[in-house]
């Protein structure tokens, strides 16, 4: 048994209660996946990342569903970032992060933690059926065709035409295996959709999001970086966003409002990554006592 230092922090928020909370155990990166998603499973929370020493960036941060380990999220490295700043672990306005997914440069803009996420990868279309049966909505509720989409991590982007459709959309297990396995998922990985209204929840946002999340995880999740980006890239390629950088809601129906600040790198045509950032608010500080083995 060791002892670790932690710090839970709502990530896309500036207070308490808001966006989504992360748990970041500082040099713990070597624990094995076994005992990493158990302590995810014992906070309850979506996600919780680990850090430790790294010989190709400032750190080492792995990322960890309650359920397996997975290349890189948005909130976790907005969380990871936020703690480590609040610890003093590191000087100056920047930082790069050893990921699943490559390395991640990230900076301090004031109070904002932003993050580059890689170029995306564009997949195959999903067939707007079998998303809507994923999702419990009628199909006519869907805008164009879904896509798989990844700037680190896959997500099956959906524009819904109303937030009353978002508001009204429920996962349906049967039918996202069945969607999940039309588009490439691993068997493991469900490609849950990520549903998004061109449409603020609150006046100051332009896009507004939900993503409905397959057990062990929690039913949904408070906000989502790693598919903000997705579905950014999704926007701009199909020209549904005109603008080079915009504001993206989420949560808010769950009484956790997020918002992200999120700008292009390149052209519509040529996107060579995306900027998401968001604000980090650490709200407790502590030590875990985790075993090395399970």
């Amino acid at each position: 048994m060791a002892q670790f230092d932690f710090d839970w922090v709502d990530a896309f928020s500036g207070h308490a209660f808001g966006g989504n909370g992360c748990a970041v155990v500082h040099g713990g990166a070597h624990l094995p996946e076994a005992v990493c998603t158990a302590y995810v499973r014992e906070t309850s929370l979506v996600e919780c990342t680990f850090t430790g020493p790294s010989e190709l960036a400032d750190v080492k941060v792995r990322y960890f569903l309650a359920s397996r380990e997975i290349p890189f999220a948005g909130h976790p490295t907005i969380a990871t970032v936020a703690a480590m700043r609040d610890r003093g672990l590191f000087q100056g306005d920047s930082i790069t992060l050893e990921t699943g997914a490559g390395i991640v440069p990230v900076r301090l803009d004031g109070g904002l933690i932003e993050m580059t996420q890689v170029a995306p990868e564009f997949g195959p279309f999903a067939d707007p059926e079998l998303v809507a049966a994923a999702v419990s909505l009628p199909v006519e509720a869907i805008a164009g065709r879904p896509q798989k989409v990844s700037t680190g991590l896959p997500f099956c982007v959906t524009v819904l035409k109303s937030r009353a459709a978002l508001e009204a959309a429920e996962l349906n297990l049967e039918a996202l295996a069945v969607l999940g396995k039309s588009i490439g998922a691993d068997g493991i990985d469900m490609m849950e959709p990520f549903l998004v209204v061109l449409e603020g929840a609150t006046e100051a946002g332009d896009t507004f999001s939900r993503l409905l999340m397959a057990p062990p995880s929690p039913p949904e999740d408070p906000f989502t970086g790693s598919a903000t980006g997705a579905m950014a890239s999704y926007l701009w390629k199909h020209g549904l966003m005109q603008k080079a950088e915009f504001t993206a809601e989420q949560g808010h129906g769950m009484g956790r409002p997020g918002r992200a600040r999120v700008a292009r790198v390149g052209t519509p045509e040529a996107i060579e990554g995306v900027r998401v950032a968001g604000e980090g608010f650490v709200l407790m500080r502590g030590t875990a006592d985790l075993p090395e083995a399970l």
